[in-house]
């Protein structure tokens, strides 16, 4: 299996180039659109939704990753930020300047 990439185990997605989704089961747990992106959930902040979320990163270079500390989730935002995580939130996918 790999790790980078998106399997369609119960999951689809639809990359325009500057826009996209990844849907896992019901929910869509990805979305960018131009300059912004989306993560969510949908409540279930399992092991397979986080990897996931960070194989649509690889495959569609959205440079965010996911991980999870003392049970809490975190993305580490394509500015070098991290945030913790919540249900629908939003940010850019642009890289802080060198």
């Amino acid at each position: 299996m790999a790790y980078n990439r998106l399997s369609n185990y119960r999951t689809t997605w639809a990359d325009h180039g500057t826009s996209g989704t990844v849907t896992y089961i019901a929910t869509e747990i990805v979305r960018w659109d131009g300059d912004t992106i989306t993560l969510r959930s949908g409540g279930w902040e399992s092991v397979t939704t986080k990897r996931k979320m960070n194989q649509a990163s690889h495959q569609f270079a959205l440079g965010f990753a996911v991980y999870q500390r003392q049970h809490k989730w975190f993305v580490d935002l394509p500015n070098g930020e991290t945030v913790p995580f919540a249900d629908g939130m939003q940010f850019s996918k642009q890289r802080a300047a060198a």
